[in-house]
């Protein structure tokens, strides 16, 4: 062991032995710490909310004047956004739309799991890996976009880390300051549908450098959520759970309910008829419990990819255990 890392809690130490296993670089591991170890500032820089994020944002203008070949190559990246075999932002950092009733079996799985998802479920070139240990390690704390907000919504804590080493990594460095703690998987189904009644939007996160896997379920309001205020300025960072809202026009009243609980502008009632926007619809079922007429469903929609089913998961897992 490096004597450096005899210095870190054993979940970081956990943290970097599987970097090294999968053959991170250095700069990788240490991006993945600083994001599990700091989610608050990293999070605060990423929204620029964070007084560090305008610093940092003239010391890049200050680069460019001096050397006028860094302007070049990001708009030659940017081109190069256009060509689908290339690596894009959302590539190493996205979520993936889940229904309450999905979200609520994945948090519930019980058991180790370890699938690796094709593109067609989690269409990211990158972090697309569904491997858990030890599930049943579920940590709760302050939603980082939320506290990046002057004026937040409400509950703060509503960010759940699953498996390990992310839980203990979380819990070990914000257990006390940002209210992170354990709960069961009772808990994590209570606050899941406190959420999907406040119309807020469930979403397994992935990212690179957090071991290329999930690890986290947020629950996002449009408001706050940094991953939602990208999507809408055209940063693909989102993943249509494969389903769409359909509505029955024979029990539909036209009353609008809905609309309020839909986060992606998906909805809109014309001469007293809801009408859907499929471009739009990321399929998260938000507005499908709040029609007083059940004249709302979700149904599968190919175009979107498939859905993240757990069941599924479950058995692609036991067929490669078998294998």
């Amino acid at each position: 062991m490096h004597p450096l890392r005899a210095l870190l809690k054993a979940p970081d130490r956990r943290f970097f032995e599987e970097a090294d296993a999968l053959g991170y670089g250095l700069g990788k591991k240490l991006h993945g710490y600083a994001y599990l170890r700091w989610p608050y500032l990293y999070i605060g820089i990423i929204t620029g909310a964070h007084p560090l994020a305008r610093l940092l944002a003239g010391g890049c203008r200050w680069l460019d004047r001096l050397f006028p070949s860094r302007v070049e190559r990001r708009r030659k990246a940017r081109r190069a956004v256009k060509d689908p075999g290339t690596i894009r932002f959302a590539d190493t950092y996205h979520g993936k739309v889940m229904p309450t009733d999905e979200a609520v079996k994945l948090v519930k799985i019980g058991r180790e799991v370890r699938v690796t998802e094709p593109e067609s479920v989690v269409p990211y070139a990158l972090a697309r890996d569904i491997i858990l240990k030890n599930p049943d390690h579920i940590v709760v704390f302050d939603c980082p976009c939320r506290a990046a907000k002057e004026h937040p919504c409400l509950p703060m804590d509503v960010c759940m880390v699953m498996g390990e080493p992310f839980a203990s990594m979380v819990l070990a460095h914000h257990g006390a300051k940002r209210h992170a703690r354990r709960i069961d998987a009772d808990e994590a189904v209570a606050i899941l549908k406190a959420e999907d009644a406040r119309g807020h939007v469930h979403h397994a996160f992935f990212k690179d450098v957090t071991l290329g896997r999930f690890y986290a379920i947020c629950n996002c309001c449009s408001c706050c959520c940094g991953a939602m205020a990208a999507q809408r300025h055209g940063v693909g960072m989102l993943a249509s759970s494969g389903y769409v809202a359909r509505v029955d026009a024979e029990r539909c009243v036209g009353c609008g309910n809905c609309i309020q609980f839909c986060s992606f502008s998906a909805l809109k009632v014309r001469d007293r008829a809801l009408q859907i926007k499929p471009a739009r619809c990321m399929g998260c079922g938000a507005c499908v419990s709040k029609c007083p007429k059940q004249a709302l469903e979700l149904v599968a929609d190919a175009a979107r990819g498939r859905p993240l089913l757990v069941d599924e998961i479950l058995r692609d897992a036991c067929a490669s255990r078998d294998a």
